[in-house]
């Protein structure tokens, strides 16, 4: 059986035509909505959540085309773009009673979370993002033998048909590779949890590749056209990354702080998948996050 947060209840909720998503709630209070990186589903919150249910109505889906959620076909550029998936959160939300709320996200789910915020500054009252930079920021720094961490980017910016058809016939050592390789405390994500994130990845490869294909596109363009008029994150904003600017060459909090002026930054010695390695530190740093 696929595993589940305990004490949360499982529902799926319309959030655009034809669209899905399914959705872990629980708890009582202001609400905060946390979305899933890659390659997870909403599991990956299961301890922030429990936690942050104490105090607060705690929503945990599953992204567009990921988990247990609605994967349409990708027909079009914006159908996996980071603003169709921020419009499917404040739809989830508004469903669920709520017109405004707390975000946070993990990978995929902080850009979907970004420019949520970037969109819907009314809905969004704060923001959370963790190791990941805007995508603009992202492919900027990337250059040179030092963008070959970042192989799993070009491969999925590729037109359709290439990548699907390598990524499925091998599904599992290539996610299995960023479960391994992101990772620095192993037993951080036990056999079930690893086990539901591997199928769940190998059921939605088309549509995982599409959501990194918008990423090299459409999305390039929607934050190009914020940082041009100079829009910005209005909310208070926690970033929470390793420290891939030493790497990479580039000061990650002043590339932040460029599009969020009420910015609190720090890295963590945690691995990319800081909310299961060190759920205690990402619990405190949203509960911080919620008091400014």
């Amino acid at each position: 059986m696929t595993p589940t947060i305990e004490n949360f209840t499982y529902s799926k909720v319309t959030v655009a035509a034809g669209v899905e998503l399914n959705v872990a709630v629980a708890g009582s209070g202001s609400p905060v909505v946390l979305l899933h990186g890659f390659p997870q589903t909403h599991l990956m919150w299961r301890h922030v959540a429990a936690a942050l249910a104490e105090d607060h109505t705690v929503i945990c889906p599953d992204l567009r085309g990921y988990g247990d959620s609605g994967k349409p076909a990708e027909t079009g550029p914006d159908v996996y773009s980071k603003r169709t998936m921020g419009r499917d959160v404040v739809a989830l939300a508004a469903a669920l009673g709520h017109g405004r709320f707390a975000l946070a996200g993990h990978d995929r789910g902080a850009l979907v979370g970004f420019r949520t915020a970037m969109d819907h500054p009314d809905a969004v009252t704060h923001f959370a993002s963790l190791d990941v930079l805007p995508t603009l920021d992202m492919w900027n720094v990337l250059h040179g033998q030092s963008a070959a961490v970042g192989f799993h980017l070009y491969l999925m910016a590729q037109p359709p048909g290439l990548a699907e058809e390598m990524i499925s016939n091998s599904a599992d050592t290539f996610f299995s590779y960023f479960l391994d390789a992101w990772t620095k405390d192993s037993s951080a994500i036990p056999a079930d949890v690893r086990s539901a994130y591997l199928r769940a990845s190998a059921d939605a490869v088309p549509s995982i590749v599409a959501d990194y294909r918008a990423s090299a596109g459409i999305d390039v363009v929607h934050d190009q056209a914020d940082l041009d008029v100079g829009n910005m994150l209005r909310m208070p904003v926690t970033v929470i990354q390793q420290d891939w600017g030493s790497a990479l060459g580039f000061d990650a909090a002043a590339l932040w702080k460029a599009w969020a002026p009420d910015l609190e930054h720090f890295s963590t010695q945690a691995g990319h998948f800081m909310a299961e390695e060190t759920p205690a530190q990402i619990t405190q740093a949203i509960r911080d996050l919620l008091l400014r």
